[in-house]
C-alpha cells in the first residue's frame, strides 16, 4: 500500500476518538500536575544542577504520570480488539515506569536497577503475550533465536536497549516526545500497510498519549518526562515494533530497527566513545550529539535568544530527524536488503555529523570510528 494512503487509513480508523481521548487526557493532566506542582513539587521537582542537563528553573519531572493514564483512558474508549492488544503493554510496562518513577521522587534507584527493570518489562510482555522476536533476518542469529530461551533473552535486552536509549536522548524540550510520537506513526504507517489494523489503531493511541504530553513540555519546559515517562513510553515503542516483525513476516526487522535509528545508534555510539575516552558507561556528559548541536549549532543560529528558546529549538529540530527514517521505514520495510541500506546509510550520516561537529571538518564515519572517535582529552567545542 501507499504510505500516502496508508497515512490517511490510519487517521480514518476506529481508534481515532480513541486516540483524540488519549490526547486530551494527557494534555489536560499534564496542565493539572504544572498547575498543582507547589503540593507535589518537594518530591517530584527536577534540580537544575548536572553536566547534562540545561533547564534554569526547577520542573516537575513526573510527566510519564499523566501519559499512563491517558492511555488507560485511551483503553477505556477503545474497540475490543485494540483493548486486547493495548493492556498487555500498560501491564508489562509497570516495572520500568514504576522504577523510573521512583527514581524521580527518590533520585536513589540506580542505573542497573532501573535497566534490569525494562528488561523485566520485556520478560513480562513476553509471558503475557506469548510474543519475541524470533527472526531478524540475520543468517546464524535467526537459527538461535529459534530457541525459546535465546529469543525471550534477545527480546528482553532489545526492549531494555531501547527504552534506555529513549532515556538517554531525553535531553531537550520536545526531543523525545516528537521521536517516539513520530516513531509510533512510523509503525502505525507500516503495519496499515500490511493489513494490522489493530496494531496500527494501538501505535495511533500510543503516539497521541505522547504528543498529549508534547504541547505542554515544548516550547516552555513546563513538564518533564522524567525517568519514569521515557521509561514506559520507550518500552512501549519496543513492544510495538515486536509485534510488528512477529505478527507481520513480511515486515523486515530492518524496518522496525530504522525507526529507532536515533536513539539506537546515540546509545551505542555512546558506549563507544565512552569506552575509548575511558568513562564510565552510565556516567552522564555534555558529548550527546543533541548537546552538541545545541552548542555547535543552535548557539551560533539562534544566539539572539534565550537559553530556554535554543533549549526547544535544539529539541524539535532533532526530533524531527525521526521522518526521514519513517518515511524511508515505510518504504523498505518490505525489502530487507532495502531496510538494511536504510538503517546503515543513516547511522552512518548520525556519524558523519558528529565528526563534523567534533572535528569542524566533513570526514568519513569509518575513518572517524576507526580513528577511535574522540581523543582521551575533552574536546574543545
Amino acid at each position: 500500500m501507499n504510505p500516502l494512503a496508508a497515512l490517511q487509513g490510519v487517521f480514518q480508523s476506529p481508534a481515532t476518538a480513541a486516540a483524540a481521548w488519549g490526547f486530551a487526557a494527557c494534555f489536560a493532566l499534564c496542565v493539572l500536575m504544572v498547575i498543582t506542582k507547589r503540593w507535589h513539587g518537594t518530591l517530584t521537582m527536577d534540580v537544575t544542577d548536572g553536566i547534562q542537563k540545561f533547564h534554569t528553573a526547577p520542573t516537575p519531572r513526573v510527566g510519564g504520570i499523566p501519559i499512563v493514564l491517558a492511555v488507560c483512558v485511551a483503553w477505556w474508549v477503545a474497540t475490543v480488539d485494540v483493548k486486547d492488544m493495548l493492556f498487555p503493554i500498560l501491564l508489562a510496562g509497570m516495572p520500568a515506569f514504576v522504577f523510573g518513577v521512583v527514581e524521580d521522587i527518590t533520585k536513589r534507584v540506580g542505573v542497573m536497577q532501573r535497566l534490569l527493570a525494562t528488561m523485566a518489562s520485556g520478560l513480562l510482555a513476553w509471558w503475557i503475550t506469548d510474543y519475541s522476536i524470533s527472526r531478524i533476518d540475520v543468517w546464524g542469529v535467526d537459527a538461535l533465536l529459534k530457541f525459546t530461551i535465546v529469543s525471550v533473552i534477545f527480546t528482553a535486552f532489545a526492549v531494555g536497549g531501547v527504552a534506555n536509549a529513549i532515556n538517554i536522548i531525553d535531553g531537550f524540550n520536545g526531543l523525545a516526545s516528537t521521536m517516539v510520537t513520530l516513531g509510533f506513526m512510523g509503525y502505525a504507517l507500516i503495519a496499515w500497510q500490511v493489513g494490522d489494523t489493530t496494531l496500527a489503531s494501538v501505535a495511533l493511541i500510543l503516539g497521541a498519549c505522547v504528543w498529549g504530553f508534547f504541547w505542554v513540555n515544548w516550547p516552555f519546559g513546563k513538564l518533564f518526562l522524567g525517568d519514569g515517562g521515557s521509561y514506559f513510553i520507550g518500552f512501549a515503542l519496543a513492544w510495538v515494533a515486536v509485534l510488528l516483525i512477529e505478527r507481520n513476516p513480511g515486515v523486515s526487522p530492518f524496518a522496525a530497527l530504522t525507526v529507532c535509528v536515533h536513539p539506537v545508534t546515540e546509545v551505542l555510539f555512546s558506549i563507544f566513545r565512552r569506552k575509548v575516552r575511558k568513562d564510565h558507561p552510565g556516567m552522564p556528559d555534555r558529548l550527546h550529539f543533541h548537546s552538541l548541536v545545541k552548542r555547535r549549532y543552535v548557539a551560533r543560529w539562534f544566539g539572539q535568544y534565550s537559553n530556554d528558546v535554543r533549549n526547544s529549538i535544539t529539541g524539535v529540530l532533532i526530533g524531527f530527524m525521526t521522518l526521514t527514517a519513517v518515511v524511508l521505514a515505510s518504504l523498505t520495510h518490505a525489502s530487507v536488503a532495502g531496510s538494511v541500506a536504510a538503517f546503515v546509510g543513516l547511522s552512518m550520516g548520525y556519524v558523519a555529523i558528529y565528526a563534523r561537529m567534533v572535528k569542524h571538518r566533513w570526514c568519513s564515519p569509518i575513518s572517524f570510528l576507526l580513528g577511535n572517535a574522540l581523543p582521551a582529552t575533552p574536546v574543545q567545542l
